[in-house]
C-alpha cells in the first residue's frame, strides 16, 4: 500500500503531474505516492516527470478507464 494517494480523476494535463509534484513534497524520501486518473495523457505525463526528476515509476496499470501511477519519492 502506498504512503499517499492522490485522486485526479476528471483532471486534464498538466493539472494531474502539478499535483503529483505537490503531494511528493508530502511523501517521505524512499515512499510511494499512487496516483488515479482519467486523462489518457498521464500515461505518457508520468512516464516523463519520473525521468526528468529522478523519482522511480514502480508500478501503473489501467482498469476500466482509470489510470493508476505508483511514484517511489527518491530521497
Amino acid at each position: 500500500m502506498a504512503d499517499r494517494l492522490l485522486d485526479v480523476k476528471g483532471l486534464n494535463c498538466p493539472l494531474p503531474i502539478l499535483k503529483a509534484r505537490k503531494a511528493l513534497q508530502d511523501v517521505p524520501a524512499g515512499g510511494t505516492l499512487e496516483v488515479l486518473a482519467t486523462d489518457p495523457g498521464t500515461v505518457r505525463d508520468f512516464a516523463a516527470f519520473c525521468r526528468t526528476t529522478g523519482h522511480a515509476l514502480v508500478e501503473q496499470g489501467e482498469a476500466g478507464g482509470i489510470f493508476r501511477f505508483v511514484i517511489r519519492r527518491q530521497g
